[in-house]
């Protein structure tokens, strides 16, 4: 089966929920730049043997100055991941339908599940390492705002009840180490996990949905 990750992401802006403010151009200059280098190392050799010596070398910058920026190891993870993540959030924010804005809310709740998990399996490796720190794990801006979207598609589609807790639990089957766990080790494929999403989605709106 080919890779469900055909092309490198392209550099673009685009805000997260929760993200800081826009930066000073030389300090967005020295992140991109920091960024690139720990991309390309993350490519040749996977995130688990990415070290901030090596990032720091490449970007041709202190150690100091590389801790500086993102704090310690799991926070250079989490900040490539957020840089990967821009194209596939521009995609169900801003994109066509079904994924983007026009179609209907369950169509896009589909197309959001089948998005993501794909983009996941792009991206493991760098899930899997940001996820050494689990107190981070539900307050990673990418995370969050995958949970504000899918119960806002939860409540144009008429939910009723605690749609917060819903969409959090929703959102659960989408966590990468799950994704990793079903796809390489209990060798689920692709389609099977897309098609499991659309069935927890169909029961999670079935009162309102009798014909889905």
């Amino acid at each position: 089966m080919p890779s469900p990750c055909s092309a490198e992401p392209r550099r673009t802006e685009l805000p997260v929920l929760g993200q800081a403010p826009r930066e000073r151009a030389d300090a967005a200059r020295n992140r991109i730049r920091l960024l690139d280098a720990a991309t390309q190392l993350v490519r040749e050799h996977g995130a688990q043997n990415v070290t901030m010596e090596a990032v720091a070398d490449a970007a041709c910058v202190g150690k100091g100055t590389l801790f500086r920026r993102f704090g310690d190891r799991e926070g250079l993870m989490l900040a490539l991941l957020e840089h990967a993540e821009e194209e596939y959030q521009r995609g169900y924010l801003l994109g066509p339908p079904p994924l983007g804005p026009g179609a209907e809310p369950l169509e896009r709740l589909d197309a959001f599940g089948a998005a993501t998990i794909r983009h996941l399996l792009c991206s493991m490796d760098l899930y899997l390492a940001a996820d050494a720190c689990a107190s981070r794990r539900y307050t990673v801006p990418g995370g969050v705002l995958r949970v504000t979207h899918v119960a806002m598609l939860l409540r144009q589609a008429g939910a009723v009840g605690d749609v917060e807790l819903v969409a959090q639990t929703l959102a659960g089957y989408l966590d990468p180490a799950l994704v990793n766990h079903l796809r390489t080790q209990r060798g689920m494929s692709l389609e099977r996990l897309e098609a499991g999403w659309r069935e927890l989605v169909a029961r999670a709106v079935a009162p309102l949905s009798p014909s889905r």
